[in-house]
């Protein structure tokens, strides 16, 4: 969490603060420069709140206090001055923006995922899920909606390296594979908000099956994360327009392709060979390799 930036932490807890300390991460989101110019008096007034309600917010953000917080922004603020243009502004499509500019603004929210997410994952984290996922004899993923289509994709990466893996987007198969999981297992739940119930019931069992369960998430204190043993984050804004939108997808890609090549090389040799008969058995799918006539 200490490498995320304050506006990427507000978003990932936005969902579990409280009515009072979420109007004051709102009104920040909304406008960070201004935030960053007011004292805790001028914030605490223009939120309809307490001071003490914004040094609650700084406390459960891992902040000592409001000095270290407006630092924060100012510092995530530095970051983006080399960018200009709507992507600058809040991020939201608006109904008239031309084209142009929702090329633009969607560009930069999916690079700033990607950027946002890399600084996000603990080092250390991943390489304890990466050392269960190497013993582990077995690999359940679940995810549904945009998040299953991430499922499926951490999922035959890790099968073209000979891992047994498994990824299901329909609850019942989640519920029933999980049922069977045991311990030395590994079962990653993925979903952006940390509150999809299908995701939630699956890993909850795997867990009380002994598997080790890895929540890959956008909310670090959702229900997901706080059910699972290792938690993976991610750093992607949702906006109106675009509710698991390409942003989240990348964002957990992100974290899955770390998963994967850190697996690869800790297990090099058997990858490689794992790649090369995977890639032989579908070379002759192709028209090239067939030839033209």
């Amino acid at each position: 969490m200490s490498e995320m930036s304050l506006p990427v932490r507000l978003r990932g807890q936005r969902e579990q603060l409280q009515p009072s300390t979420r109007r004051v991460a709102d009104y920040v989101l909304a406008d960070p420069a201004r935030a960053a110019g007011m004292t805790i008096g001028q914030l605490a007034a223009a939120c309809g709140t307490s001071q003490s309600t914004i040094v609650r917010l700084c406390h459960e953000l891992g902040l000592d206090g409001y000095r270290q917080f407006r630092l924060a922004l100012v510092a995530d603020l530095g970051r983006r001055e080399g960018a200009t243009g709507p992507a600058m502004q809040n991020g939201d499509i608006a109904p008239g923006d031309r084209l142009e500019a929702v090329i633009e603004k969607i560009a930069y929210a999916d690079a700033r995922a990607v950027e946002d997410t890399a600084r996000a994952i603990s080092v250390e984290t991943l390489q304890t899920v990466v050392e269960a996922v190497v013993a582990a004899p077995r690999v359940d993923i679940y995810g549904v909606g945009a998040s299953g289509i991430v499922a499926a994709d951490l999922q035959q990466k890790l099968h073209r390296i000979g891992r047994v893996a498994f990824s299901y987007a329909d609850a019942h198969l989640a519920l029933t594979s999980a049922a069977l999981l045991g311990p030395g297992d590994v079962a990653f739940g993925i979903s952006h908000t940390g509150m999809t119930i299908d995701t939630l019931d699956a890993l909850a069992i795997a867990r009380r099956q002994g598997a080790t369960t890895v929540a890959i998430t956008n909310a670090p204190r959702s229900r997901l994360a706080a059910d699972a043993d290792h938690v993976l984050l991610t750093a992607a804004r949702e906006t109106t327009f675009r509710s698991g939108a390409t942003a989240s997808r990348l964002a957990q890609l992100t974290v899955v392709d770390c998963v994967f090549v850190a697996v690869a090389q800790r297990t090099y040799d058997a990858s490689q060979r794992a790649l090369g008969a995977t890639r032989a058995a579908v070379h002759d799918r192709r028209l090239d390799a067939r030839g033209r006539g």
